[in-house]
């Protein structure tokens, strides 16, 4: 028996202010559950990935964003015997136009909340999000 194969292409945005980022823990039952991520998920067919962004950036927290310029690429592997999972994820950076923080109900992610930057080493983060901090240009200039 063979395993396999699944490509997932996903987007994601990276909504910051002055010294905070905006992260969604995973839902009880999903992988890397009760650890925090970026606002995004998968690509629907036929759906420009910057589109993408802002309808799961709303969907996940009842923010409305718009994106402000590409933010970088990550990819990743994790396979079992049974499947092997490559995901690509397009990160875009977004600026903040209206909306409230809510939490989303029933999906990937059951918490949404801005994270001090100072701060992101008290909390479990995926790696995505290690990978985005140096795409923040406040990053850069400390």
């Amino acid at each position: 028996m063979s395993r396999v194969e699944v490509t997932r292409i996903s987007a994601y945005g990276l909504v910051c202010d002055v010294d905070r980022i905006l992260l969604c823990r995973f839902s009880e039952g999903i992988f890397s559950a009760g650890m925090w991520t970026l606002p995004g998920g998968g690509i629907e067919f036929g759906e420009y990935p910057e589109e993408a962004m802002v309808r799961e950036v709303e969907e996940e927290t009842g923010l409305r964003v718009m994106p402000m310029g590409f933010a970088g690429i990550s990819s990743f592997r994790h396979d079992t015997d049974v499947r092997a999972f490559h995901g690509i994820r397009v990160i875009y950076h977004a600026t903040l136009l209206g909306g409230e923080l809510r939490h989303e109900v029933a999906g990937s992610t059951d918490r949404c909340e801005w994270h001090r930057l100072d701060s992101l080493d008290r909390i479990d983060v995926v790696e995505l999000v290690d990978f985005v901090l140096p795409l923040l240009p406040l990053l850069r200039q400390r």
